[in-house]
């Protein structure tokens, strides 16, 4: 189960209030980033067949079947600091996180490191 905070969701509500094709937040993961695996995050107007969905906060929440169990007890927030702000994930199933945190790796899955 994925957790979006109190933060995360209102700042997910007013993006996808300002796009004409939200109707659903797609969450999934990818090759690639230097340590073998990356998240994706964007909006999306249709569900696929390998999709599930859930609704967390308000917000309805797409996830491919590969990635679900990747994502597994994440918990997406929202910061915001001086220099502006952005989400962060929070992943238990991550072993190794590279220095940025937009990729990572799990026990069962290296990914495919790319060079920085």
């Amino acid at each position: 189960m994925i957790t979006i905070t109190e933060a995360a969701a209102s700042q997910i509500k007013q993006m996808m209030s300002d796009s004409e094709e939200a109707n659903y937040m797609r969450v999934g993961v990818q090759g690639g980033g230097c340590t073998g695996l990356s998240y994706g995050m964007g909006f999306d107007s249709e569900v696929h067949e390998d999709d599930q969905q859930i609704t967390i906060n308000g917000i309805a929440l797409v996830i491919d079947e590969e990635s679900a169990p990747m994502l597994d007890g994440v918990k997406i927030d929202y910061k915001e600091n001086m220099m502006g702000g952005g989400f962060t994930l929070d992943n238990p199933n991550a072993i190794a996180n590279c220095g940025c945190g937009a990729s990572f790796k799990t026990a069962t899955n290296a990914g495919k490191p790319e060079s920085c």
